[in-house]
């Protein structure tokens, strides 16, 4: 089988591997399409100090739809044939391990695969390209959730990458009336804007006016600020924290999914009297998947327009390096 190994900063082996033979409790799953995530990007440019659980030496990649193509004698939730989509957190065997689970290996061995817990079954309305897309999305709609949407909730998020941009269709699914993308690349808020979200390209407008536009002012100990319920940072920069904090935005909340390393001071007698809220969000949950797949249904077309290219298992480096532009990709996939 097809087996992709990182060996480093720049650095990944394409090489032939053994294809793993189920004991009578495990799944053999073959992964049909392998989304590229953001941690992947950061390690291959980067290498392995950036934050992200890739080691040198292992497999990688975890954002997949799969078919099982082999069953153990004492398997009973599942038969060949069928879509799943692994979870990482419990499919890999070791949460610890999420981010080595093997997209980009043709193959995988799935341990005493449970239904609705190692494996979930993938609706037969979702096509492969946006069922690669359930890991991300279920990152994204943890981060929502962690926020406590409440309808008629106005949302701004920063970072038009697909965490960002799985961010803004789940606060829509859950209630927000108005929801505001902020990022750099004018390529990827087209698209944005395309899905029927507002956005501001920050690198030439005018920030904080076009928030007070869109949402008009709302309640703040720091005099006319735009009324942003929920603000999901998707980028990892100190300075969206900080003009959240600055804001003084009264019950607001504002979610960390970005990875962001550096140490930040926090006023808290600020935070506490403007009743504000910062919240970290890091992974998903069982109940995440079904929501994403209720996502998916809602917007199956739209979403689909998110993947910006599909390249064959060969050009996985490739794909990597496309997906590291923001001005020319937002989602890029493998397929075998």
């Amino acid at each position: 089988m097809r087996s992709a190994i990182y060996l480093g900063k720049k650095n990944i082996n394409l090489i032939e591997t053994a294809i793993p033979k189920p004991g009578p409790k495990d799944v053999l799953i073959h992964n049909l399409n392998s989304s590229i995530c953001g941690s992947d990007v950061a390690v291959y440019e980067h290498g392995t100090k950036t934050g992200h659980k890739i080691s040198v030496g292992s497999k990688f990649g975890h954002e997949m739809v799969s078919e099982i193509v082999e069953v153990g004698s004492a398997v009973t939730d599942f038969r060949v044939g069928q879509r799943v989509y692994p979870y990482p957190l419990y499919a890999a065997g070791d949460p610890s391990k999420a981010g080595t689970l093997g997209g980009f290996t043709e193959y995988l061995l799935i341990k005493n695969a449970k239904l609705n817990h190692d494996l979930y079954l993938v609706p037969p309305t979702i096509p492969n390209e946006v069922a690669a897309l359930t890991e991300p999305f279920t990152v994204a709609t943890r981060a929502v959730k962690r926020a406590h949407p409440q309808t008629g909730d106005h949302a701004c998020v920063y970072g038009a990458g697909t965490i960002g941009i799985a961010a803004a269709f789940a606060l829509r699914h859950l209630g927000c009336t108005k929801v505001m993308i902020v990022d750099h690349s004018d390529y990827r808020l087209s698209l944005a804007r395309s899905f029927g979200f507002a956005t501001v390209y920050s690198a030439k407008e005018n920030l904080t006016q076009k928030q007070l536009e869109y949402f008009k002012p709302g309640m703040s100990l720091g005099g006319t600020q735009a009324n942003i319920n929920i603000t999901i940072d998707a980028v990892g920069v100190p300075e969206i924290l900080q003009d959240y904090l600055d804001s003084k935005v009264v019950d607001s909340r504002i979610v960390l999914i970005g990875v962001d390393k550096a140490d930040q001071e926090i006023n808290l007698l600020q935070m506490i009297f403007a009743s504000q809220a910062v919240i970290g969000s890091g992974g998903y949950r069982p109940n995440d998947v079904e929501t994403v797949f209720e996502i998916f249904s809602e917007n199956v077309n739209n979403i689909q327009k998110m993947v910006t290219k599909v390249l064959p298992w060969e050009k996985l480096v490739e794909g990597i390096e496309l997906a590291a532009n923001p001005n020319k990709a937002l989602n890029v996939q493998v397929k075998y």
